[in-house]
């Protein structure tokens, strides 16, 4: 797994062993980041299950003014910071050692303007964040809400959460949720 494109293009990246990350390949990696790239330089970013901070390290190379990494496997955090090191990005970026709502609950504040999530799948970890996230400071109208979720996931949003699914990304293996609130429709 490699950085694809900025400052830090071509380096390779460390993965944490076993079955508990699931590293987004690079093409999928490539395609979200070709449909971003209006949106990405001088953004704040959030980067929620981070594995190996693969998606938030590329957001950093690309312009990112900040990112913000959450990840609660420990293996997974010094893999996130050794990456980091490696891409000579640590200046612009938080590594949070925490579970997405307990960090979700910490970060309270400023809103980012890509809030990113590759939870586990099949395990509805995209509602309670979603539920979270329409009631909270970290998302506004502006921000662009990401879920990368199994091939098979429905996303169903309560209507009174105040968002939209405005773009569904489909791939061979996954697929890619774009949501925000208001019914802003995202223009490619």
């Amino acid at each position: 797994m490699r950085v694809i494109g900025g400052s830090a293009r071509r380096l390779i990246l460390k993965t944490t062993e076993g079955l508990n990350t699931r590293p987004t390949t690079d093409r999928i990696k490539e395609t979200l980041f070709n449909i971003l790239q209006n949106q990405i330089p001088g953004c704040h970013f959030l980067d929620l299950f981070s594995g190996s901070g693969a998606i938030g390290i590329e957001a950093l190379s690309r312009g990112a003014a900040s990112a913000v990494f959450v990840e609660n496997d420990r293996q997974a955090v010094e893999c996130i910071r050794e990456n980091l090191a490696n891409t000579r990005l640590e200046g612009r970026a938080k590594v949070l050692c925490s579970d997405a709502l307990s960090a979700l609950i910490k970060l309270e504040g400023e809103p980012f303007s890509i809030i990113f999530m590759d939870p586990p799948y099949r395990q509805g970890w995209e509602e309670k964040i979603l539920e979270y996230l329409a009631a909270s400071s970290l998302a506004d109208k502006d921000t662009l809400i990401l879920i990368e979720a199994a091939l098979d996931t429905k996303l169903e949003l309560p209507e009174e959460w105040g968002m939209n699914v405005v773009r569904i990304k489909e791939y061979k293996t996954n697929k890619h949720f774009f949501v925000q609130k208001e019914n802003k429709i995202m223009v490619e």
